[in-house]
C-alpha cells in the first residue's frame, strides 16, 4: 500500500507521455501532448468537447496508437508493457454489457479475472468483487440483470469493474458524465478510498464536481496541446479553463497559458493497430 503523503515524485512515472500526436482517421487529435502522471497522483485531464482529452487516456492503455512521441507506463516503454492487472479503466459508455444478458456480479468479477489463474476465483478474488460492489453501494443488486439498471447504476458497476482487479493505476473517462447526484457523491466516495490507498488517478471531466477536493494536478488540453499543467482552476465551466479564448484561434497561432507547448502536425500510420491489452472496453 502506497503512503498518500509520498506521492513518488523520486520514482519513475506512472504514466510518462512526451511529444504524443495520434490521429483518428486523416485527422490530427494529439499534437504533441506531454503529460508526467506520479505515483499517488489524481490528475484530471480537463477541456472541451473536441480537445483530446478522450483520445489522451485512450493512447495510454493502446486503444489509439501513438503516431509519433514516447510512452511509458510504471517506468517500462509501451512496447515492452504488459503488466496489464495493474490498470483499471473505466470507459466512457453509459451501458455495462452491451445487451448481453449478465448480472451486475458478473460484470464486477469480469475486471477481477486478470488477477486470478486460469481464471479460477479465489477467496481473495470473491472478497474483491464483493468490496468493489460495497463501494458503489450496488451491493444490494449484484444477483439483477445489467440491462435494469438506470444509467447511474450501470456507471456504478463499471466502475466496480475497475476497482474489482485492485489497480495501481485507475483511468477514468468521464465517469461523471449522464449520472445523478446521489451516484456522483458515491462514486465519489468510492475514488476516495481509492486515494487513501495510494492509487494513482487519471481522470477525463468536464468539470471538477465533486471530486474537486481529490485533485491534485489539472492539466487542460486545447486542439490537442497542453494550454495548462497545474493547480485545479477554481471557476467553473468551459470558458473559465485556463488558455480558454473566445475567438477560438488556429492551434499555431494560439496563445497558451500555464505551461504551453508548441501544437505540432503528424501523419497517421495506416498500419497502426490498437493493442491488446485485456483491458475491458
Amino acid at each position: 500500500m502506497k503512503d498518500r503523503d509520498q506521492p513518488g515524485t523520486d520514482g519513475e512515472p506512472v504514466i510518462a507521455l512526451r511529444g504524443a500526436t495520434a490521429s483518428l482517421g486523416a485527422r490530427p487529435v494529439l499534437r504533441g501532448v506531454d503529460l508526467t502522471v506520479r505515483a499517488g497522483e489524481v490528475v484530471a485531464l480537463l477541456g472541451a468537447n473536441g480537445s483530446g482529452k478522450s483520445t489522451a487516456v485512450r493512447s495510454v492503455i493502446g486503444q489509439v496508437p501513438l503516431t509519433g512521441g514516447e510512452l511509458a507506463l510504471f517506468g517500462t516503454p509501451f512496447r515492452r508493457f504488459g503488466d496489464w492487472a495493474r490498470i483499471g479503466y473505466v470507459p466512457q459508455r453509459t451501458t455495462a454489457a452491451g445487451g448481453v444478458p449478465a448480472t451486475v456480479r458478473e460484470v464486477v468479477t469480469a475486471g477481477r479475472l486478470a488477477r486470478t489463474k486460469l481464471g479460477m476465483l479465489r477467496r481473495a478474488d470473491r472478497a474483491a468483487v464483493r468490496h468493489a460492489l460495497e463501494l458503489v453501494g450496488m451491493a444490494d443488486r449484484a444477483g439483477d440483470s445489467v440491462n435494469a439498471l438506470s444509467g447511474g447504476q450501470h456507471q456504478r458497476v463499471l466502475i466496480a469493474r475497475a476497482l474489482a482487479g485492485e489497480p495501481d493505476l485507475l483511468i477514468m473517462d468521464e465517469p461523471m458524465a449522464g449520472v445523478d447526484l446521489a451516484s456522483q457523491e458515491v462514486l465519489a466516495a468510492a475514488l476516495r478510498e481509492q486515494v487513501a490507498r495510494g492509487t494513482t488517478v487519471l481522470l477525463v471531466l468536464h468539470e471538477l464536481g465533486p471530486l474537486e477536493p481529490l485533485i491534485d494536478r489539472a492539466v487542460v488540453l486545447r486542439d490537442g496541446c497542453v494550454v495548462h499543467d497545474g493547480p485545479p482552476p477554481k471557476a467553473v465551466g468551459q470558458h473559465a479553463l485556463p488558455g480558454h479564448d473566445h475567438a477560438h484561434p488556429s492551434p499555431a497561432t494560439a496563445p497558451s497559458g500555464g505551461a504551453s507547448h508548441h501544437c505540432i502536425g503528424s501523419h497517421a500510420d495506416a498500419s497502426a493497430e490498437p493493442l491488446r491489452t485485456g483491458l475491458l472496453s
